[in-house]
């Protein structure tokens, strides 16, 4: 993964700390000239105050230290006074740093957070380059430029000036909303209670991939297959999609199929279809199945020859779960079938389903589609999987923020639902591609003072400086059992040591992200000051207050 060097002349900024250290050594150096006498040893002295100069610097800490301020009481009157909104220089957009009290009530509700929290906003500016997309991008600017704030929602406090915007530089990636997805058929087969369950329901992420965000179709179709749903529920469940813009059928699933047979059926329910004939590609999916680049996954599949019979999809990251299940496209990644090749699992479909095959797809865990749909195309064909890498499964547990936070650029994610599998929020993720373009969702900013904005998922800080390899993912997460400790390896190559429990990291996760009117959009990190991974050696918390970073992505004029 490169890394982007875009600091012009750092070392002589007085953004520097080694650099201010060597100011203060030359006019310590003019002044022993002038006054200190000449018997006096002037080369150790100067070294020793440049040295104690470094130190102090280096003690300094941005967050849960003790320079860090209350926001400023409100002056007069009940009602909080507010500081002029300015405008940015490069964009039309105001910025304004007032204090919503009733917003920070909300959120301390909403996360469970202290009645006093800290609390800091910073405005970024996107300009939008011909530059080439990178794992991580340095940036000359500190991410905080004022002490933070300790706010008590039971006050009010006045407004302030917002600092200049924090200018981050992207790739000129194309906007979700002009993806077109015509090429492409998906299939998913779940339960009623789950497509509505607030907790699974996956409705705002299909949002994402199969519209503009506009509430129109960007082409894209859906099969939705529901267990067992009553007539109600298959309409409910159509204007729930085709009212955000969603091109959807809905069919009831045979209740007397086990699961893997219904997600076989998804194949030939597809091919099927009679807006199949528009189609190159007809994909099995699952409902926690997410595309977050839908202009970089259509190009991918433009490269292959969909006229040909053709598998198309990813192992497990897990070397045990290839073991255990075989060598074939897990369907959580998503599971591409050329239209020839969805016409041979259709045509095979009912000799694919016997009860020789159903129990010759038990591995130990039950019958596994994927397997009888591996079995159907490789006993009936001479067609092999292609492995396309940047599709994952995601069979990871534990924090996942180490693969979140790798700088890499997926073409589809899983298991974020929680259960045993971890918990992410791949809608919130990727709005800030509506404002700086798809390839800078997870990209990775490095700010002059140890801050790493994981652009969607996180805002990390490392006390101690960055000095370790950002071209590795951290070993935050593990293999399912049975966990060799080299399971990943050959997806992820070897993992640099977790930074958990070390005090040499700190991160504010994203909980919400909202696209505004005004085409910016506005993301709220977290921090609890109890979170088990943010310790020092000894067990101590590394802050005594929780935390918000509000980010506010201005797009170009």
């Amino acid at each position: 993964m490169g890394v982007s060097i875009a600091r012009s002349h750092r070392c002589c900024s007085l953004r520097n700390p080694f650099a201010r250290a060597l100011l203060l050594t030359i006019v310590m150096f003019a002044v022993g000239g002038m006054f200190l006498r000449s018997d006096m040893d002037v080369r150790s002295a100067l070294l020793k105050t440049a040295a104690s100069a470094r130190e102090a610097m280096s003690m300094q800490k941005p967050l849960g230290w003790e320079g860090r301020v209350e926001a400023p009481p409100e002056q007069d009157g009940s009602s909080t006074a507010e500081e002029a909104p300015t405008t940015v220089s490069n964009s039309s957009h105001v910025m304004t740093c007032d204090y919503d009290m009733e917003r920070f009530k909300k959120w301390r509700d909403l996360y469970h957070l202290q009645d006093t929290f800290e609390y800091a906003k910073r405005y970024v500016q996107v300009t939008r380059q011909d530059i080439p997309r990178k794992s991580v991008t340095e940036l000359d600017q500190d991410f905080l430029v004022d002490a933070v704030k300790v706010v008590d929602v039971n006050k009010q406090y006045q407004g302030e000036k917002c600092p200049e915007p924090l200018v981050v530089p992207v790739t000129k990636s194309p906007f979700p909303s002009t993806a077109n997805a015509s090429d492409f058929m998906f299939g998913v087969s779940t339960t009623y209670k789950r497509f509505t369950d607030p907790r699974t329901s996956p409705i705002n992420e299909w949002s994402y991939w199969l519209t503009d965000s506009k509430g129109n179709s960007n082409g894209g179709k859906l099969v939705l297959m529901l267990l067992d749903a009553s007539d109600d529920e298959l309409a409910d469940a159509y204007n729930k999609l085709a009212n955000i813009g969603i091109d959807v059928d809905v069919y009831r699933s045979d209740p007397s199929l086990i699961m893997a047979v219904r997600y076989l059926a998804l194949a030939p329910q597809m091919y099927n279809h009679p807006d199949r004939v528009n189609k190159k590609w007809l994909v099995i999916c699952d409902d926690d199945t997410f595309f977050p680049s839908f202009h970089a996954l259509a190009d991918k599949l433009a490269e292959y020859d969909h006229e040909k019979p053709m598998y198309i999809g990813t192992f497990s990251e897990d070397v045990n779960n290839i073991q255990r299940h075989g060598s074939q496209a897990f369907g959580g990644a998503g599971v591409f079938l050329s239209v020839p090749m969805a016409k041979l699992v259709a045509e095979k479909y009912e000799s694919c389903k016997t009860e020789d095959k159903i129990r010759e797809a038990n591995t130990g865990w039950g019958p596994q589609g994927d397997i009888l749909l591996r079995k159907c195309i490789y006993e009936n064909s001479e067609v092999k999987l292609t492995l396309l890498n940047d599709l994952w499964q995601l069979d990871l547990f534990g924090d996942p923020s180490g693969f979140y936070e790798s700088g890499i650029k997926p073409l589809s994610l899983h298991h974020y639902r929680g259960g045993i599998w971890h918990i992410a929020h791949p809608w919130h993720y990727t709005k800030v591609a509506h404002v700086c373009g798809e390839d800078c969702t997870l990209q990775r900013f490095q700010t002059a003072d140890n801050f790493i904005i994981s652009n969607g998922f996180s805002v990390a800080y490392y006390p101690n400086g960055i000095d370790f390899d950002l071209g590795q993912f951290e070993a935050t997460f593990h293999a399912a059992p049975e966990n060799k400790g080299w399971n990943l390896d050959f997806r992820m190559g070897p993992q640099r040591p977790s930074l958990h429990k070390t005090g040499r990291k700190i991160s504010w996760d994203l909980q919400d992200a909202t696209l505004n009117e005004d085409g910016s959009v506005s993301q709220i990190y977290v921090c609890k000051h109890d979170d088990w991974r943010w310790k020092n050696p000894d067990g101590t918390p590394m802050i005594d207050l929780d935390g918000i970073i509000e980010l506010v992505w201005l797009p170009e004029r």
